[in-house]
């Protein structure tokens, strides 16, 4: 995975180098964490962060990694990510964190001891006055630092711990592990439950075999992905996010059998869209799953079918749109 330049998001404040801080934070509460999916359990830290630094006059601020420590500690069997970075620092900037430290994280850094991260990282140069972390985080090496281990290092150096008990969203624990699997079989409203947002993946438009528009009537753009979590292959009401629009679309995501089993692709039918979308870049999210994908005996066949799906996803934003309108304030 490429690693982007953490600095180069549009955060208020984003560190990716610890030894540009010159001094420490200004009451700093902080948190610490992979963060990956920036669920609804991240989401409940970010609050109790923002809530106590405001109560003691001082800044709210994240520590997080790039890339997933597991990437590194075992590469290979690290877990296909939720969000990557890019997105992932934008969720973040959305949940209104004051300092996010973007830490590059190196077979190096994961050899600091539990103790030397706390002295010197977050005491010495940042200064922590207080720590918000879940109900079961452990950190440093061998991840031997445990919620106790911070209690007992909060009493020598003057910090404080707040430890957060799991979120549940009815009776579904949120988790990364949890919306994981929710993608990976297609079960996409009840990712967004744990997520608070429509699962998205994003990428760049690139040329297909062009059989959409050419064969069946219905042009597709086809992305080369940069995310690692694609849902279950199958047909999808989708939103579509591109030069800043939202538009209404449907995602088929297999190997087109009705052609002959292809490579792996994701194409996105935007509805009612004339543009040209070659080269850029588009993010689709996911409203509801259609069907699963299967072979069709002629192109007819399976251009009816696209037919009925389109109809069928129009149903799906209008019954959302709905929604979404009565939920707005009156």
């Amino acid at each position: 995975i490429t690693r982007i330049a953490c600095d180069a998001i549009g955060i208020m404040a984003v560190i990716s180098d610890l030894n540009t801080l010159t001094h420490p934070l200004r009451n700093p509460v902080l948190t610490i964490g992979n963060f990956d999916g920036v669920h609804r359990g991240h989401l409940a830290l970010f609050d109790k962060v923002k809530d106590r630094a405001q109560k003691i006059g001082g800044q709210s601020a994240l520590i997080t990694f790039d890339p997933h420590p597991i990437k590194v500690i075992k590469p290979g069997n690290g877990p296909r990510l939720i969000t990557l970075t890019e997105q992932k620092l934008e969720l973040i900037e959305h949940a209104h964190i004051d300092v996010v430290f973007c830490i590059p994280f190196t077979k190096e850094f994961a050899a600091i001891s539990a103790r030397d991260f706390v002295e010197e990282i977050l005491v010495n140069k940042i200064g922590v006055r207080e720590i918000v972390v879940g109900y079961d985080y452990t950190f440093g090496h061998n991840r031997e630092g445990n919620i106790d281990f911070l209690r007992k290092a909060g009493e020598e150096f003057g910090f404080e711990v707040h430890v957060l008990e799991p979120v549940y969203v009815g009776d579904k624990l949120v988790s990364s592990t949890r919306i994981r699997h929710l993608v990976q079989d297609g079960h996409l409203s009840e990712a967004r439950e744990l997520l608070g947002r429509d699962y998205q993946i994003s990428g760049t438009v690139v040329s297909g075999k062009d059989r959409g528009g050419r064969l069946l009537g219905f042009p597709t753009a086809n992305i080369e992905l940069i995310d690692e979590l694609v849902p279950k292959q199958g047909v999808y009401a989708v939103h579509v996010r591109v030069d800043h629009q939202t538009l209404a679309g449907v995602t088929n995501i297999g190997f087109n059998p009705t052609f002959g089993k292809g490579p792996f692709s994701v194409e996105t039918h935007v509805l009612d869209f004339q543009g040209g979308l070659l080269g850029k870049r588009i993010s689709i999210q996911f409203i509801e799953r259609l069907r699963d994908e299967r072979p069709f005996g002629s192109i007819k066949d399976l251009a009816d079918q696209i037919t009925r799906d389109i109809q069928k996803a129009r149903k799906v934003f209008e019954t959302t749109s709905k929604s979404l309108d009565k939920d707005l304030p009156s």
